[in-house]
């Protein structure tokens, strides 16, 4: 690139009509087709006004509680009844908003903070988007059939098994959460691609927002944790529908072992929380104490060691559940340890803070309510860090006390923050200052009011999960504080409602950058993003070059308009931030949609046994999606485009210069912690045996190699398709019958691996051992029909001559899915085999 005069890419000639080829290309449906819209812009505000809906229907839900104990003795709400409120606020603050809002203002914030046009996979975000709201809301909705589960968020069995909870309320939970979190992991995948691949030019990892770091940690920890949470709601609903005996301790089960599973995902969850409110709060502490932030690669360094040490202490949930003294004492020397770089950012904060100007508008109390409360509450969690003081005050109100104090104080206040900062982005117009002042006062002294007295009520001894209480107890009125203090913090959330309705009816005006702040996100920008994608070499830009904003707008930095009259934006190598090349990204459509219906009916149906429906929607998701990948991966019009003058970039890219390339990459991760999480699961309850395998099982002989060979055999041929068609214009057509003959290569590998187990004797209802092993083959099987179907996908492209040099992308990402299928294979068939021999 020859840069001019200002360090910029040398302008492109103006055509007369780019600006308007520009806006034709990311033009939005209006009416009812809005629905159909994919972009970032849109797809982001509806996934924090969902998110938003969500906090407020648990917001009820807690209110009912407060209600019932805020005298002793209260008969508002039944015992059973009680169960199903006190069980769906917990899952809907944690499940449907907690994590959600804050992937939602990333989809929304992060495009345009990063100076890119749109996000890398904008169908997959408009997909996980109705696929969170869809099933959410139905999921809620079975609190008025009375099918609302009623086991608690975290639903341990056997409380949870057939046997205590014979109803379909558990088996809402279990499908329901599990494929919510699906919708997560999406996300995260899009984020991690679009945030190491679409930087802008210049901006290297140094210069990265801190935002942006906050959010590549945050979606690394779901791929990593998520999983496990997907594999446990799988094994639990295998032993409800099936009654295989994973968790039931009188066949060779064990329920310890879903604490395992899901505090593995529940306790880093807290802090995939917490990481993404911490960089909204170093991206806003600059702007408004008018600085620089203090140790900004500190911080960085700080979210990743709270992202790696998070995943040490999911048992710092299990200290009363009989695990070994050295276990005990390394997870509660973790979580002393956390809280060291947790302390280096608020330091960082103070110090920025002291040495900026703070002036007391609302974004800025709220972030001083943060960091009050979310000291507090990480003091109360080094406490119960402490094994004797937890052992004391498990199970009471304490926890209840210290969970909210790090949630609410760690995400609801510094999210509060975010939407009075960003809210000029919308519609141009600020929230009242003189409302936002009384909005601040009513949350922050009611949630004071309403949890504070919870610590002592705990320390009096009262637990976590009662309906009721007895007036000698000595709580009284300690719990009609607790109660009247979460009706002023409702006060608050609904002057803020009020407040909202206010501005959003107000005519949309330009945005400027009322705060002055230094990031992208304040350029203006319009359906298409910005005007131009901007040179970068400053973690300031707008403060370090005042003209940026101006230069950005009329399209002096890269790619200023279309190149191919279609959707595009600029992709750039992962570490040093050079243009790579084009991406040619889709534009609206209904199929996200409806596959999102798809999915979220049939999982929905499926929960109420409504089998035949459950599978009619199942195969229109597959059909919506199928379409949607088949009009992927399509030939450019044109090889290369000019991105700047004298700088010419191809369109599009395959194998490892692809963006779908490295999804398929994280794809395979999820994949593999899943495996991990269920190979867990099996070396867990054969630990318990006291032989392995028990008596009346045994290994088979012959079938491990048998099926090892035939997987083998079509991960070969795959991979000989790939390595022979790779230079050829156009693949041959018969070359996709061998595709065909792989995918019954792996079907029959499967099902010699379940003949050899069933001529062993294996019975998944008689032992746990033998429902472990049944589950992972199982597993297997799903990707068995997986192979199936990308086989016929891509022998259809290779019949319609749709698989070339340049249009071979569909085809390597699949052949990764295809060799890591196999290698799965073969791994389930020698696991049992080790352990046995191990435990010998």
């Amino acid at each position: 690139m020859t840069p001019d005069t200002d360090g910029l890419p040398n302008p492109l000639p103006r055509p007369p009509d780019e600006l308007a080829r520009l806006q034709a290309a990311w033009h939005q449906p209006g009416g009812w087709r809005w629905l159909s819209v994919v972009n970032n812009t849109q797809i982001g505000l509806l996934y924090i006004a969902t998110a938003m809906l969500f906090l407020l229907l648990a917001g009820v839900l807690g209110l009912m509680m407060r209600a019932q104990l805020a005298i002793p003795d209260n008969a508002l709400l039944s015992a059973a009844t009680y169960n199903q409120v006190f069980t769906m606020h917990g899952t809907v603050m944690m499940f449907l908003f907690a994590v959600p809002i804050v992937e939602a203002i990333a989809v929304y914030l992060l495009p345009a903070m990063l100076g890119a046009r749109d996000l890398p996979f904008p169908r997959l975000s408009a997909y996980a988007f109705w696929a969170y709201a869809i099933g959410g809301l139905g999921f809620f909705c079975s609190l008025f059939f009375g099918l609302a589960p009623d086991g608690g968020w975290f639903m341990y069995p056997p409380l949870t098994s057939r046997e205590h909870s014979p109803g379909l309320n558990a088996d809402f939970w279990l499908l329901g959460i599990g494929f919510i979190e699906i919708s997560a992991i999406a996300g995260a995948i899009e984020l991690i691609i679009g945030i190491v691949m679409m930087r802008p030019p210049g901006m290297t990892l140094r210069l990265m927002p801190i935002f942006a770091w906050s959010m590549l940690v945050t979606a690394m920890m779901i791929i990593l944790a998520f999983p496990a949470i997907i594999a446990g709601t799988t094994l639990l609903e295998m032993e409800r529908a099936f009654d295989w005996p994973i968790f039931e301790a009188t066949r060779g089960g064990d329920p310890l072992l879903w604490q395992h599973l899901f505090w593995f995902f529940g306790h880093p969850e807290v802090y995939i929380i917490f990481l993404p409110a911490a960089g909204l709060v170093s991206t806003m502490v600059p702007t408004l104490l008018r600085t620089r932030l203090v140790g900004h690669d500190a911080i960085v360094m700080a979210l990743f060691a709270i992202g790696l040490l998070s995943f040490a202490l999911w048992a710092h949930h299990m200290f009363t559940a009989g695990l070994g003294s050295l276990s005990l004492s390394l997870v509660s020397a973790a979580s002393l340890a956390i809280a060291l770089p947790a302390g280096v950012q608020i330091f960082a904060w103070l110090a920025t803070i002291w040495k900026g100007r703070v002036s007391f508008d609302t974004p800025t109390l709220f972030l001083l309510g943060f960091l009050f409360t979310f000291v507090l509450g990480g003091l109360t969690g080094v406490m119960v860090a402490v094994l004797p003081f937890d052992w004391q005050v498990h199970d009471t109100y304490f926890i209840v006390a210290h969970f909210h104090y790090v949630i609410i104080g760690g995400v609801l206040f510094p999210v509060f923050a975010a939407l009075y900062y960003w809210a000029p982005l919308v519609n141009g117009h600020r929230f009242s200052e003189a409302m936002g002042r009384w909005v601040f006062g009513l949350m922050f002294g009611g949630f004071h009011i309403a949890f504070f007295p919870m610590h002592i009520t705990g320390m009096l001894g009262m637990p976590r999960r009662v309906y009721t209480y007895s007036s000698d107890m000595g709580w009284n009125l300690l719990n009609l504080i607790s109660s009247t203090g979460a009706a002023v913090l409702t006060a608050g959330v609904a002057l803020f409602l009020f407040d909202l309705v206010r501005v959003a009816r107000r005519t949309e005006q330009p945005h400027g950058n009322p705060w002055n702040a230094p990031t992208l996100e304040w350029v203006p920008f319009g359906d298409y993003g910005t005007r131009s994608i901007p040179q970068i070499d400053s973690r300031y830009p707008l403060w370090d070059h005042p003209a940026l904003s101006h230069e950005i707008e009329q399209g002096r930095h890269w790619l200023p308009g279309t190149a191919t009259g279609r959707r595009e934006t600029l992709v750039t190598t992962a570490i040093s931030a050079r243009p790579s090349h084009i991406l040619m990204l889709p534009g609206y459509g209904w199929l996200p949609l409806l596959a999102a219906v798809g999915t979220a009916g049939f999982f929905l149906l499926l929960t109420i046994q409504a089998i035949t429906p459950a599978f009619a929607l199942g195969a229109v998701a597959i059909f919506c999606v199928w379409k949607w990948l088949g009009g992927t991966d399509q030939a450019p019009p044109l090889r290369t485009a000019e991105a700047a003058a004298g700088v010419s970039l191809p369109i599009g890219a395959h194998g490892r210069a692809s963006h779908s390339w490295w999804a398929t990459v994280i794809l395979l991760v999820v994949d593999t912690s899943v495996l991990a999480s269920m190979a867990f699961a099996h070396l867990h309850v054969a630990m318990l045996a006291d032989v392995c395998p028990p008596p009346g099982a045994r290994l088979p002989a012959g079938g491990p190699l048998g099926l090892a060979g035939a997987l083998f055999i079509g991960s070969a041929t795959a991979w000989w398709w790939a390595g022979r068609g790779r230079d050829q214009a156009v693949l041959p057509r018969w070359r996709g019958i061998l595709f065909v003959l792989a995918a019954g290569m792996a079907i029959a590998a499967f099902l010699l691996g379940l003949d050899a187990y069933r001529d062993a004797g294996l019975e998944p209802t008689r032992m746990g051992w033998s429902a472990t092993i049944a589950a992972l083959l199982s597993y297997q099987g799903f990707h068995g029909v997986l192979l199936t179907l990308i086989a016929l996908h891509l022998t259809v492209r290779a019949w319609s001559g749709r698989i070339s040099p340049m249009r071979r992308a569909t085809y390597d990402n699949c052949a990764l899915l295809w060799h890591y299928s196999c290698a799965q294979g073969i791994f389930i068939m020698v696991l049992p085999v080790l352990v046995a021999a191990w435990m010998r």
